[in-house]
């Protein structure tokens, strides 16, 4: 699929995204494994001898079927069968090519060093950095202002990608964004744009899995979680998707190293709506939904950096 040329970011984004969704559930011989993940999200998966005897006792109906469905069976050979939970696509690693040179940008970063506070996510992440054009008052898709009065001041890399995913981010960290320095802190945020072909639960295992590979990278960093922000319209498939991933990866919360936060409700109105003041587009920040972000997490962020 060919990208089109000097494509905008906010485009981009969706493109990408849109891509990602259409990627096929089944892997290659050659692809990575999937990562491990913490018990107090795995999804629970039959054992090879738990699968071999559900195969075994099937076989044994089958044989004593009536004929219509012994007729049946052979003819639709997919239509009765033992069906294992597929591989979660969310854990295992892989990283879109349209986004290897913004991971590049972001590897030499790593590799100089001195970064205080880490930010780790996708657009919504990676939109901090973004200005709103001169003039225009709440620009949307843009935290840049927000995010120099807040963070001006600390040594702060931010390595959100616009479009990624869970499995992209553990692609990332174990190629060169998770060496080269040791941050006191990281605010992590991933897992929206696997919803269009990861159930919740799948999506929970994947952001389990950056906790592990984040705790492995970086040891002595405290890891502030946030809670997946709603998107979409109350109602629709997609918000219920993504905010059922919530009450799972707050499991994830040790109050040793990883602390949990959801702020969603702070972008809500009284209706459970995404006003265009907050999120335009029902998903990107605005600069006063940067603001509201950033007071949210202001004191928590101190805390662990300390």
């Amino acid at each position: 699929m060919k990208i089109p040329a000097r494509l905008p970011r906010l485009l981009l984004a969706s493109f990408a995204s849109a891509v990602l969704s259409s990627l096929p559930c089944s892997r290659a011989a050659d692809a990575p494994a999937p990562l491990p993940v913490p018990d107090v999200v795995a999804i629970s998966r039959p054992s090879p001898a738990e699968i071999a005897q559900a195969e075994t006792s099937l076989r044994r109906f089958l044989a004593q079927a009536d004929p219509a469905t012994q007729e049946i069976a052979p003819k639709y050979p997919d239509l009765i069968g033992v069906r294992p939970p597929r591989v979660n696509p969310a854990v295992v690693p892989f990283l879109a090519p349209n986004f290897r040179r913004q991971h590049a940008a972001n590897v030499e970063v790593a590799k100089q060093g001195g970064i205080d506070l880490l930010f780790m996510g996708d657009s919504i992440t990676d939109w901090w950095r973004q200005a709103g054009p001169a003039g225009v008052v709440n620009p949307p898709h843009a935290g840049k202002a927000v995010f120099d009065k807040y963070y001006g001041a600390i040594k702060t890399a931010n390595f959100g990608i616009a479009g990624d995913t869970t499995q992209g981010v553990l692609y990332r960290l174990r190629d060169g964004e998770g060496e080269g320095f040791q941050p006191k802190a990281i605010m992590l945020m991933i897992g929206t744009n696997n919803g269009g072909n990861c159930s919740s639960a799948e999506i929970a295992e994947g952001v389990g899995a950056v906790v592990l590979e984040l705790r492995k990278d970086f040891p002595a960093a405290k890891i502030l979680l946030l809670g997946i922000f709603p998107r979409a319209n109350p109602g629709d498939a997609i918000r219920k998707t993504i905010l059922e991933v919530n009450p799972i990866i707050a499991k994830l919360d040790d109050h040793k190293n990883v602390f949990y936060l959801d702020i969603g409700s702070k972008f809500l109105d009284a209706d459970g709506v995404l006003t265009p003041d907050i999120m335009q587009d029902r998903l990107h920040p605005t600069e006063k939904g940067y603001e509201i972000w950033a007071e949210a997490v202001k004191e928590p962020l101190a805390e662990l950096m300390k």
